[in-house]
């Protein structure tokens, strides 16, 4: 945990131990439809990379069967476990993803490690898996390791005999071959049926029938050309498809706990912080909007699978995670109804929202309930009587529902143990909370719940009032206000922005906000863009995680909220800035980061901004938004 505690402090004191039964391990008999049971079925099957631990284990589904490329050699540490990890973790390898496919029948990955330069390519035919593995830095040292093994602990054995491997399920066998005849090495440091090959020279591998090398080139030239065409559909945008859907199909993984496929925010909070996986709140539908654009199927899964987390309480807690564990004192942001009812309009299946409708309209009511102060909105954090919970109740809960878990907005802010708030009324969660009501009004009129769609028209109406009397006409912005003292709190970050998002300013009020203070390079304009709190506030200069450094998220709901208006200057600024930003780091080394330094654009300039996090691509998705890609 030493590592943990450096990266992320604030989480900290906020982790829990072995919390009650009911986050992780989805309830099966809370789905509601036929459909999207099915719909995860057919998820988990064949091949792909699911299993988290490795980037370069092929795992077939239902039988769990992998084959995992691994490198070894003389003064060279044995490399099984493998992915795409920040430069804190000081881990030896170095991967950098290439083409691939959503759905796992194409996949390619460059592998840099000690002296070794290696690319590994994977296809699916039908059944049959094909591996390409060609050494790019001729090492008479170096070995290839193909490793079988079975996952999860799934029905079956795998053996090695007559220079194959193979897995058998039941009365079911799959053989695998290659196209080079293993070499004998007793001393590869391996404990699994394995093959052996000299790292000098190409091998290719494969399941079921017998296949030449020329074969498999073929066939993978095939796949990578379909990978191609399929990105060049976006034009200009090619670039920004591939890294938006390379990092989230990456990050896509099984969970045999609960039988479902999932896309957490990346491999490294996985394996390394959760012990498993780790889904939070308003990353993963963001994750489901992304997908939206080019994959039914996971949009769903991820939107359903977080909404079905809601906790006997009724909110969706800011994560859930394996063994159990999850927040049952704090939500994070309302973003659900919002993403929902987007993928909705791009689909139109009823069913989709037939299934979360009843557990989006319980959160929408608890933060009523539960984060009212006095006419206001606040971040909180509820008592929580689990003994075996650590937290709640506390400022650290409250500033990480806000998912800004250390913005210098929130800096020497009271917490009122009482009402289980923040002492301030927060112009962003009451920016969100409006236009939650407002995406769950109209997903009710579609499915004919016209009680609940006047409640909750009603009360857009009533908070669009309340976050009114935050505007200053003096300053051309909505300021958060402390409830203890009544005092106006002129730290401005992006969220302050967020009425824009909820359609609560009027056009003239937008035009300021945006004049004034977007195009303000004493606050957040620049060559880099949006900074999380305003370049001329104590903390920015900070540079660590939301003290000062830019997040996707944060460009991604202003942009939203800019599409509620006539702004078009500003629309293409923040569209165009925050390509450039992603694809800066994307074409050098492949990464897309967490956060970025908001003067330099930098993602590795700080050893606590992961390198492969999914949310980051939100600073190209909205490009697809703005070419109408998602109409």
């Amino acid at each position: 945990m030493q590592m943990m505690r450096k990266l992320f402090p604030p989480l900290m004191a906020a982790l829990v131990l072995i919390a009650a039964p009911g986050f992780s391990q989805r309830d099966p008999s809370t789905i509601k439809t036929a459909e999207y049971a099915q719909l995860q079925q057919e998820l988990c099957t064949g091949w792909n990379t699911w299993y988290n631990n490795s980037m370069l284990s092929h795992v077939y589904l239902p039988d769990g069967f992998s084959l995992s490329v691994c490198l070894d050699g003389w003064g060279t540490r044995y490399l099984k476990e493998n992915f795409k990890v920040s430069k804190a973790l000081d881990r030896p390898e170095s991967l950098i993803p290439g083409l691939r496919s959503d759905k796992g029948d194409y996949t390619s990955m460059r592998v840099q490690y000690d002296r070794n330069e290696v690319q590994i390519e994977s296809a699916v035919d039908g059944d049959d898996l094909l591996l390409l593995v060609t050494p790019l830095v001729n090492n008479s040292y170096l070995k290839i390791v193909i490793e079988a093994g079975i996952h999860w602990n799934k029905p079956g054995f795998t053996g090695h005999e007559d220079g194959r491997l193979f897995g058998k399920f039941g009365d079911r066998t799959i053989t695998v071959g290659s196209t080079e005849t293993p070499v004998d090495d007793p001393f590869v440091q391996t404990t699994q049926p394995s093959l052996v090959f000299s790292g000098d020279k190409t091998v290719g591998i494969y399941t079921g029938r017998e296949r030449s090398l020329q074969e498999i080139r073929e066939f993978i030239g095939m796949k990578r050309e379909e990978q191609i065409a399929r990105a060049a559909e976006y034009g200009e945008l090619s670039d920004a498809f591939m890294a938006m859907q390379s990092i989230l199909a990456w990050n896509t993984i099984y969970d045999d706990e609960s039988k479902r496929a999932i896309t957490p925010v990346s491999r490294i909070w996985n394996a390394e912080y959760w012990n498993g996986f780790v889904l939070f709140d308003w990353d993963t539908y963001f994750a489901a909007y992304m997908l939206s654009l080019f994959n039914r199927e996971l949009a769903y899964a991820n939107a359903v699978e977080i909404t079905k987390a809601i906790t006997p309480e009724g909110f969706i807690p800011n994560y859930i995670a394996a063994y159990n564990n999850g927040s049952w004192d704090r939500s994070q942001p309302p973003v659900g109804s919002f993403v929902v009812n987007e993928i909705y309009k791009k689909y139109q299946e009823k069913w989709f929202l037939e299934e979360v409708y009843d557990e989006l309209l319980s959160w929408n009511r608890w933060w009523v309930e539960m984060r009212s102060n006095g006419d206001f909105l606040s971040w909180g954090s509820s008592p929580v009587a689990d003994p075996n919970y650590r937290g709640g109740n506390d400022f650290l809960g409250s500033i990480l529902e806000s998912g800004l878990d250390n913005s210098p907005m929130y800096d020497s802010i009271p917490f009122d143990t009482t009402r289980h708030v923040m002492e301030m009324a927060d112009v962003g969660l009451m920016g969100f909370y409006i236009r939650d009501c407002k995406a769950l009004a109209e997903i009710s009129g579609v499915l004919g719940k016209t009680k609940e769609k006047k409640e909750l028209e009603r009360r857009a109406r009533d908070y669009t009032k309340v976050l009114n009397r935050l505007w200053s006409e003096e300053d051309g912005i909505f300021y958060n206000l402390r409830t203890d003292n009544g005092e106006v709190s002129k730290k401005l970050s992006p969220t302050n922005f967020y009425p824009l998002l909820a359609g609560a300013a009027s056009q003239k009020q937008a035009e300021r906000m945006i004049r004034e203070h977007y195009f303000n390079q004493e606050e957040f304009h620049g060559e880099y863009i949006l900074p999380s709190i305003a370049r001329n506030v104590p903390g920015y200069a900070d540079n660590t995680y939301w003290r000062g450094r830019i997040w996707a998220p944060m460009n991604f709901l202003v942009y939203m909220g800019m599409r509620n208006y006539d702004l078009p200057e500003a629309r293409k600024d923040l569209v165009k800035r925050s390509y450039d930003l992603l694809m800066k780091s994307w074409k050098v080394d492949g990464a897309i980061y967490e956060n970025y330094n908001a003067d330099t654009g930098e993602g590795d300039d700080m050893d606590n901004a992961d390198s492969f996090y999914h949310w980051g691509a939100l600073l190209t998705f909205i490009s697809f938004i703005e070419n109408g890609y998602l109409e």
